[in-house]
């Protein structure tokens, strides 16, 4: 069932304009949410948190904040769900037309300890049973077209125009076939979040074991060096836009910079959709290697054989990500190669070095993490950028001058310091141009000046964050010093 109906209006463009009522504090942030029978999916479990916090949070506006953006997926995003299919197709904010892997991992992260709630548990089952049918058969691609059932169209992706993909892809299944790593861990993750949550296994048939086969063979495939004992070239999979495209091209005819092995696994992509440099990226390697760690033990109870294969490969990724990442001043790197070159950056999208923490992979006190924090959100970071308005880690996505919102969360995430979690936080609410939603890029001259004014993957992130000092840091945000812990 299509869950909207023709006469509500389209969430693009409400988005770009304020809705009263205005909240109390100084930023006078309008309430950006949908009328209950225009929302996507309703949910009391989540009504309950949004009551919860509106009482406990000091400041209106950031409760404002919170109350726009811990609802935003489920009001706005749920464009197809039958519970008696188990299918639920997730759109992103960008558009309405693609279920992208890894933003629905994301958009769904921050309700982790309500999907014991049934309906909320459903839809998120939903969701994992319809990206195994996608990840079964294109295991290389992340965006996808609508399910069958939900009889809703497949939209062209002007993108996709003139771009060659080996091997070929059904466009009325696939709306885009960029390789990115971590939209495979975008898969392992929900899959966990859900199991973890629920402690259901029904999610675990046929169809998501075939998904999990098919992720080990992309991770031995892209492993493998470029060149064969011989200089054959070995390749699995390309992807180049070809001349005229808005894609840009690809180095060697789409299968990217030649690579040799490390035991970690190579990427086309960035998370932010951007093409890698170095195909051994940090971030999206300690992502995968987290989530296989966690998949051992969805496996254990279910499929023990295929347990110790998830248990050997990550085994493999950690151990290369850990020491190849490092140099001898004990900075993490962006991305390498096998003969030692390293990227000096970081990427404002998650998995980002920034957020290794929030990932799993690493202790936000290590000291490693903390020398490579300070060089990221400075100009030893050639994407990272401030100005008189706005300030953080951007990328060649959008522009160098206009950092990601999310690289401020993930360095809130990153810090035990109440100064610079005030700071971030403070510039993270004067960012949305008075449109009460976190957006995707700022420019740091002006903050009228933004992409996506509708980025649901954004708004989750943001309030996971909140959440998560209402737990850690009660004092600092909420008119108590209790932590209040979602789900209890």
């Amino acid at each position: 069932m299509t869950l909207v109906t023709a006469a509500c209006p389209n969430y693009a463009s409400y988005s770009q304009q304020p809705h009263a009522p205005l909240s109390s504090g100084t930023l006078k942030l309008p309430y950006m949410r949908p009328s209950p029978e225009c929302r996507t999916f309703n949910s009391p479990a989540v009504e309950k948190v949004i009551a919860d916090m509106k009482m406990l949070l000091k400041d209106p506006d950031l409760a404002r904040l919170f109350e726009n953006t811990f609802p935003n997926t489920l009001d706005t995003t749920v464009r197809y769900f039958n519970k008696t299919e188990n299918v639920a197709f997730i759109i992103t904010g960008i558009s309405n037309s693609a279920q992208w892997l890894r933003d629905t991992a994301n958009q769904f992260a921050h309700y982790h300890d309500l999907l014991k709630d049934p309906d909320l548990g459903t839809l998120v089952r939903g969701v994992i049973n319809n990206e195994a049918r996608y990840i079964a058969r294109y295991p290389y691609c992340g965006a996808f077209q609508p399910p069958p059932e939900s009889h809703l169209a497949p939209t062209h992706n002007d993108w996709a125009n003139l771009v060659t993909v080996i091997p070929p892809v059904d466009n009325q299944m696939v709306f885009e076939c960029k390789y990115e790593l971590d939209s495979l861990g975008g898969f392992l993750k929900l899959s966990r979040s859900y199991h973890q949550a629920t402690g259901d296994t029904s999610f675990a048939d046929g169809k998501w074991l075939e998904a999990i086969f098919q992720i080990f063979r992309v991770i031995d495939e892209q492993s493998q060096a470029t060149f064969d004992a011989d200089f054959n070239i070995v390749t699995y999979y390309s992807w180049t836009g070809q001349p005229g495209s808005l894609a840009g091209p690809v180095n060697n005819q789409g299968i990217g910079e030649p690579k040799g092995y490390t035991g970690m696994v190579g990427t086309h992509h960035r998370p932010s959709d951007d093409l890698s440099t170095y195909a051994f990226l940090t971030p999206a390697n300690a992502m995968m290697s987290v989530e296989l760690a966690n998949l051992v033990t969805v496996l254990e109870s279910l499929h023990p054989s295929d347990a110790t294969q998830a248990a050997l490969v990550n085994e493999l990724i950690h151990n290369a990500t850990t020491w190849s990442s490092r140099i001898r001043d004990a900075i993490y790197k962006y991305a390498l190669t096998e003969e030692g070159s390293r990227y000096m950056m970081d990427d404002a999208n998650v998995p980002s070095l920034l957020s290794l923490p929030y990932l799993g992979f690493v202790d936000k006190n290590d000291q490693n993490f903390q020398k490579t924090r300070a060089q990221l959100l400075s100009r030893q970071n050639p994407y990272y950028s401030q100005g008189p308005q706005f300030f953080g880690i951007g990328g060649p996505h959008a522009s160098p001058t206009s950092p990601w919102p999310m690289s401020l969360i993930s360095a809130i995430f990153s810090t035990d310091s109440d100064t610079e979690i005030q700071t971030y936080l403070s510039t993270l609410m004067s960012s949305t141009s008075g449109l009460g939603l976190i957006h995707e890029s700022v420019d740091i001259h002006d903050t009228t000046s933004y992409t996506r004014p509708w980025f649901a993957w954004a708004n989750s992130y943001f309030a996971e964050m909140v959440l998560d000092l209402a737990k850690r840091k009660p004092g600092l945000i909420l008119n108590t010093d209790k932590p209040y812990i979602l789900g209890r």
